[in-house]
């Protein structure tokens, strides 16, 4: 065997040594720069180790602007922690005075961690700034560990609260709890088995599963909620919360075309930075969606439409109002127990909110036609709104074969939904005739770089365009000649309005409350090609009897706000 074999093989071996060792350490510093790289920078950083179950990583919630701007809602942020190892501390009250004039302790809490001897892990601080873990550091306490933390933190405070909803444990489960948090937190919940593994690697690691797997991609979710539209809502809702000290209040601001939302809100409210500080976990639950109320006269539209689409009535038909009418026995008044007389047309109906002409449309109209009418309308289903728990309407009352039930709720009464869902049904009135679905959602920006633009079906009720138009002119006379007296007609702007007064429902010993009312009052404009439907109540306001009384001036608020900040043309 010749010596040059010998030499190409040792030559061999030895290339192939390197490739090997080039290979290995080209792998180690893939893992190290790559796979781990987050985990060495929060090494790197104080030089303490955070362990990875610890690390939140969350997608982000944005607001969008009316030109298209993004603004954090929910957003992940960084600080630090303090943590103590109870076996190392010697002397409890001077490292307690020592920490106390640098964070927020209690003796009592910090004594009971300090004393558990047999564990090594107890955390006393959270969410603190670098300046406050410096001070910490500097200290040099034995036992005392500063560990970096992630958290979710959202920059607008009480903001939209019922929407975004928050982060918190569910048993040993950090996950979204409420509102979008909750409805997208598959989409929004990143690196769960391991939170340090970034967007390449999970490329290079799990190329089987990025692109065969059907599991739901991460991102961050922008929303349609306007923060300036959002903010002036919820300024009105205070106002009237507070001027009538009401139980609640709540409001809509939608684009009755395609049922995107541009502000909802309730009040009372919270802030979901400090959820853990609420005591009654009931104020965490949406009213708009999952609470069902009876609205009253604002419902007298969907009546009246039905009538004049079914052409047993017309805006000029006419009837004798005797201030009262009896049903099955049972004697319906007006608001005011006062009659009109014998000259009363279906306008002045809707003028006056008078409960004698809507049992007269609804005989003119029959149970089959008037209960068809309704659930063309959506009002015994879910809209299908991206929030969770949405709750069904309560309209049992509709299948009943007595015409009391019928003649109630031709006037609102005896039918309960959800400000959703009324919303709804209401836009369906001004845009002639189709049924959306109210969303907050417009897209969702994953994380590979794809964006998914969220879409929502468009149904049709049983009105015609002509019926909505024709809806729609009796809804704006009732702004131009009785809101107000007259006086709140707006010039320029075509506005279509209808307010409701209800009794509010006793759910305890049956029947209604004499002094507790539910106001409400909706409206949208530009009336013939709408842009806004906007929806408000009020649970038992006080000192105010009727929702126009409530909310004439919030409204016309807020329809100004609107035309103006964005900039909506004059239509005539």
């Amino acid at each position: 065997m010749s010596y040059s074999f010998f030499s190409s093989t040792r030559i061999k071996i030895f290339s192939f040594c390197i490739l090997a060792f080039a290979f290995i350490l080209i792998v180690r510093l893939f893992f190290i720069q790559i796979v781990n790289s987050d985990l060495y920078k929060e090494k790197a950083d104080r030089q303490y180790a955070t362990p990875s179950s610890d690390i939140f990583e969350r997608g982000s919630i944005f607001f969008e602007t009316k030109t298209g701007e993004l603004v954090s809602a929910a957003i992940q942020t960084t600080g630090f922690k303090i943590a103590i190892n109870p076996a190392k501390i010697t002397d409890i009250d001077n490292t307690f005075n020592k920490l106390k004039g640098i964070i927020d302790i209690d003796y009592e809490k910090f004594k009971l961690k300090a004393e558990k001897k047999d564990d090594p892990y107890e955390e006393i601080a959270n969410q603190l700034s670098k300046e406050k873990a410096d001070e910490v550091s500097a200290l040099n306490l034995s036992g005392v560990s500063i560990y970096k933390e992630k958290w979710r933190f959202y920059p607008g405070e009480d903001l939209a609260s019922h929407v975004l909803g928050f982060v918190g444990f569910k048993g040993n489960e950090l996950s979204g709890r409420y509102g979008l948090e909750k409805q997208y937190d598959n989409t929004l919940s990143q690196n769960k088995d391991n939170p340090y593994v970034n967007f390449f690697a999970e490329v290079f690691s799990n190329i089987n599963d990025k692109f065969f797997s059907e599991e739901e991609q991460n991102g961050d979710i922008v929303m349609t909620i306007e923060p300036s539209t959002q903010g002036f809502l919820e300024k009105k809702l205070n106002e009237v919360k507070n001027k009538y000290n009401a139980d609640s209040v709540g409001g809509i601001i939608m684009n009755p075309q395609d049922g995107s939302i541009y502000a909802m809100s309730s009040k009372p409210d919270f802030n979901p930075n400090n959820f853990s500080e609420n005591t009654n976990n009931s104020i965490f639950t949406n009213p708009l969606v999952e609470n069902i109320l009876e609205f009253g006269s604002v419902v007298k539209p969907l009546v009246m439409a039905a009538a004049l689409d079914a052409g047993v009535v017309t805006a000029d038909t006419r009837y004798n109002d005797t201030g009262s009418v009896v049903v099955e026995k049972k004697e319906i008044f007006n608001f005011d127990k006062k009659g009109r007389g014998p000259n009363t047309s279906m306008q002045d109906v809707l003028n006056q909110s008078l409960n004698t002409g809507m049992v007269f449309v609804y005989q003119h109209l029959g149970k089959e036609k008037m209960r068809d009418y309704f659930f063309s309308y959506g009002i015994k289903d879910k809209t299908g709104i991206d929030l969770p728990n949405e709750t069904g309407s309560l309209t049992g009352n509709l299948n009943s074969p007595r015409n009391i039930e019928y003649a109630n709720a031709s006037f609102g009464q005896g039918i309960a939904l959800t400000p959703v869902e009324i919303t709804r049904a209401l836009a369906s009135l001004s845009n002639g005739g189709n049924l959306v679905v109210p969303h907050v959602v417009k897209y969702i920006k994953y994380d590979d770089g794809t964006r998914k633009e969220m879409t929502y079906p468009v149904t049709r009720t049983k009105i015609s365009e002509k019926t909505s138009e024709e809806i729609t002119r009796m809804l704006v006379t009732v702004m131009d000649k009785s809101l107000k007296g007259g006086l709140a007609k707006f010039e320029h702007y075509s506005v279509a309005v209808k307010t409701g007064t209800a009794q509010v429902a006793n759910l305890n010993g049956g029947g209604y409350y004499l002094d507790k009312h539910t106001h409400s009052f909706f409206g949208y404009f530009p009336a013939y090609d709408p842009k806004f439907i906007v929806f408000l109540y009020a649970v038992n306001p006080k000192g105010v009897q009727y929702a126009s009384g409530t909310w004439s001036d919030p409204f016309l608020d807020i329809t100004k706000f609107l035309i103006n900040y964005y900039q909506v043309p004059p239509d005539r």
